[in-house]
């Protein structure tokens, strides 16, 4: 069995394209979305009106995922956050000093998502699926080559094939689609100071319901004695470090805007 773990972003959507012309061999897509309440609204128009119809089109199975609970209820990454019970923050918050906190979101929402589905389907220690993962030549840095599982084999097609994420663009627009958006849940911590700028600019209302959340997650930390925590690594609330008028807290200060997991912003 061989799966892409599909993100709905620019490498991704490449290695769809290169599928979908039998350059590699991977004939089954799953995007294990967090939640239409969570991942950016512009990632699932893509996947819903440009990527599943070239699937379709191109023979090549591309599957949405959701988290199922064990009572059978499905569980979005935005519930969870808004969860009065919980204790621990499952996305990575910066701490007071800017270092991002422990998180279990892409565990739970990405990883285990798509594991269960494997074992469902047949992967199993002796025959183990192999999931290829979206990281392309200049973000070598996030092949981590993570602890794998025991029913499933960890690849990555785009460095075997030498692609850079222009070559990504490239190919995406050779195959006449349009190039998607970089894709992450709209609130994640690890997006650049140019991306929270941009969303407070053209997406107020996102910007709006990040403010929220970040206010949410710290009503509930100050009624248990805990320390403030920020989804910008200023220590300062989201509103103050990204200000109205596009400056941040430095003129060339780009932030982290990588996940080192390799599981998300593919």
């Amino acid at each position: 069995m061989k799966v892409i773990s599909y993100g709905g972003g620019v490498q991704s959507t490449a290695l769809l394209v290169l599928a979908a012309h039998g350059e590699i061999d991977y004939p089954t897509f799953l995007f294990a979305n967090v939640g239409d309440d969570s991942e950016h609204p512009a990632t699932l128009a893509y996947i819903r009106e440009v990527a599943v119809p070239y699937a379709i089109r191109a023979g090549v199975d591309l599957q949405q995922l959701k988290r199922v609970r064990r009572d059978g209820t499905s569980e979005t990454l935005m519930q969870r956050l808004n969860r009065s019970d919980i204790r621990s923050i499952p996305i990575p918050v910066r701490m007071a000093n800017g270092a991002p906190g422990r998180r279990s979101c892409t565990a739970d929402f990405k990883i285990r998502v798509v594991g269960r589905w494997l074992r469902e389907h047949g992967a199993t220690a002796a025959e183990p699926a192999t999931v290829g993962i979206g990281i392309s030549l200049d973000e070598i840095h996030r092949a981590n080559r993570r602890r794998c599982e025991p029913h499933e084999r960890i690849e990555y097609p785009l460095l075997d094939l030498r692609l850079r994420r222009t070559d990504c663009e490239r190919i995406i627009e050779e195959a006449g689609l349009p190039v998607p958006p970089k894709s992450s849940c709209f609130f994640c911590p690890f997006r650049t100071v140019g991306a929270w700028r941009q969303q407070r600019r053209d997406e107020p209302e996102l910007f709006i319901k990040s403010v929220q959340l970040e206010e949410t997650i710290n009503e509930r930390r100050s009624a248990l004695g805990r320390d403030p925590v920020y989804l910008t690594r200023y220590g300062r609330p989201l509103a103050e470090a990204i200000k109205d008028s596009g400056t941040g807290h430095g003129p060339n200060d780009t932030g982290d805007g990588s996940c080192d997991s390799g599981w998300c912003m593919t």
